[in-house]
């Protein structure tokens, strides 16, 4: 997990992914509706980058179409000036005989360039974890690594004598936890993966093998991050930190350091916090190519009953039974 030492490593930014960020900018953070933005194909990439090995030497823009395609959402229509960014991801919830339902936040794969060839797609399963609380009464590795197995063995079927456990593709569970973090902790990460610790006589076994799960917790813990450009993981973690605590004067600036809004720079002339970025785009005549991105995502949110109508029509400023009418 090397940081990238290439300022120039910028995705270009979709419309759609700024309309996440406007919807963020009155959260709280990591409440239902802010995790919207941890769905950008974008934003996915950055995190990508800084958390999985096998994505070491390659450029965000590279990660991000590593994505797999049938792994996105292509059911709804693109409106003018926006792309097709957002993940849908595969089954988000695991269901078993007497078992409490358990829900991922969000489950995605992406490609394995290590293992895939021109003739041969192999996947990463990639499980996205954002935290409030890094304290609830748990460890959370241990929850991390009942999903990682839940995960594993979720890619087959029923187990019989005829079940070829070679086509087991490995899994990711990235957790990204952002209170409670005890203050010698805060602004870490660790990495735990299966290794082989001993051998008794040769052992010639390939590590792609048994590599089949790793999990990552990166534990943030202040609104104001204080590490050094240069510092192993700074990167992932002055850009999380910005994205999971909203507010902050120097979002924007921050933010097109690894997501590039230059096509939309008149957005950015006045704006110095997330507050100004919403009022600015209202204003800067992008009305059309905005206000649809976020009515678009409002409808999304309310039809997951993630908000109420009540609360969508507030947010867009508008009746209750004009946005009634959009649901129609």
């Amino acid at each position: 997990m090397e940081k990238n030492e290439d300022n120039m490593d910028q995705i270009k930014g979709s419309m759609e992914t700024l309309s996440a960020m406007q919807i963020t900018a009155d959260m709280e953070g990591l409440d239902a509706q802010s995790k919207s933005v941890l769905h950008s194909r974008e934003v996915l990439a950055v995190i990508l980058q800084g958390t999985v090995s096998e994505y070491k030497g390659y450029s965000r823009k590279e990660i991000m179409d590593f994505i797999e395609v049938d792994s996105m959402s292509e059911t709804k229509e693109v409106s003018p000036g926006r792309t097709n960014t957002q993940v849908r991801g595969d089954n988000a919830e695991f269901i078993h005989l007497n078992e409490k339902t358990s829900n991922f936040d969000l489950v995605f794969r992406a490609k394995n360039p290590a293992l895939s060839s021109r003739d041969v797609l192999v996947s990463l399963h990639v499980d996205l974890e954002p935290q409030k609380n890094y304290r609830p009464g748990y460890p959370i590795e241990k929850r991390g690594l009942y999903y990682l197995a839940r995960r594993l063995s979720s890619q087959l079927s029923l187990a019989t004598d005829e079940t070829d456990y070679g086509k087991l593709e490995k899994c990711y569970g990235i957790w990204l936890c952002r209170d409670r973090v005890p203050k010698k902790e805060r602004y870490s990460i660790s990495v735990y993966e299966m290794a082989n610790t001993k051998n008794i006589g040769i052992d010639k076994t390939e590590k792609a093998s048994y590599d089949l799960m790793t999990m990552v917790i990166v534990r943030l813990g202040e609104p104001e991050y204080c590490g050094n450009e240069g510092d192993e993981g700074y990167e992932l973690l002055r850009f999380l930190n910005v994205l999971m605590y909203p507010h902050k004067e120097d979002f924007m600036d921050v933010m097109k350091k690894y997501i590039d809004f230059s096509d939309n720079e008149e957005l950015w002339k006045e704006v110095t916090d997330m507050g100004g970025l919403g009022q600015s785009i209202l204003e800067e005549g992008l009305e059309h190519g905005i206000e649809q991105g976020k009515l678009e995502m409002v409808l999304e949110l309310i039809q997951e009953k993630i908000l109420t109508v009540k609360e969508g029509a507030k947010r867009l400023n508008m009746e209750e039974k004009e946005l009634e009418a959009h649901m129609r």
